[in-house]
């Protein structure tokens, strides 16, 4: 995939999240890597205007240097922190949507409430410890939260969700807010069982050729 075709897909899901509600107003952000950069959405542009050219482009080096006709996300330290230490994560998705973020709120954790759980890499997906946004604290919690996880719940916050490609941090994001609000209607009517450990295990071990088959396979 070339750098601009990357920019059309990060505009596109951007829309998209936006259109189904996962991303409302200029909440939430997108970033993919690219080389030894990152391609980022820009600050507080409304979906319906962002446009391929307008993404920044960010040195992955820790100096902030950044490149574009305007200037990157505000949480941009902790796409560039998550992508600096997990090298296999190629995207990285962040929303503000409703169930799981009416759950960070709440700063609950989602537990073994249904097998989709262990598409997120364990048998929870945990609340970070709060930070305001914007700031190496935010990112500092949100690294300890994905520890060995493909995504987080931000307290107070919102949802970070990662893929070893755009498409597939995108589904998590989605498969996160879906599995967030069954967790609420579950507990309205009276609680979930949940999973053992060795139904999660073997779920995790079946989610291994779970989807497509990759290209060189």
């Amino acid at each position: 995939m070339t750098e601009a075709d990357l920019r059309r897909d990060i505009v596109a899901a951007c829309r998209d999240l936006a259109a189904s509600g996962l991303i409302p107003g200029t909440a939430g952000n997108i970033s993919a890597r690219v080389g030894s950069d990152m391609l980022i959405t820009p600050s507080g542009i409304p979906y319906d205007r962002l446009a391929p050219e307008m993404l920044a482009t960010m040195a992955l080096d820790g100096s902030g240097d950044w490149k574009g006709p305007e200037k990157p996300s505000s949480e941009w330290r902790f796409h560039h922190d998550i992508l600096v230490a997990r090298p296999n994560d190629q995207a990285i998705v962040h929303t503000h949507s409703p169930h799981a973020t009416a759950l960070s709120m709440t700063r609950q954790p989602i537990p073994p409430a249904h097998y989709m759980i262990a598409a997120f890499g364990g048998a929870s997906v945990r609340v970070s410890a709060y930070a305001r946004f914007g700031t190496q604290a935010l990112s500092d919690a949100a690294l300890v939260a994905l520890q060995d996880r493909s995504a987080c719940l931000l307290a107070n916050h919102g949802v970070i969700a990662t893929g070893d490609n755009l498409a597939r941090a995108v589904w998590r994001a989605e498969e996160l807010e879906t599995l967030a609000q069954q967790y609420i209607l579950s507990m309205s009517a009276g609680g979930p069982v949940l999973l053992t450990e060795a139904e999660i295990a073997e779920a995790s071990e079946a989610f291994k050729t779970y989807g497509p088959r990759k290209p060189d396979s």
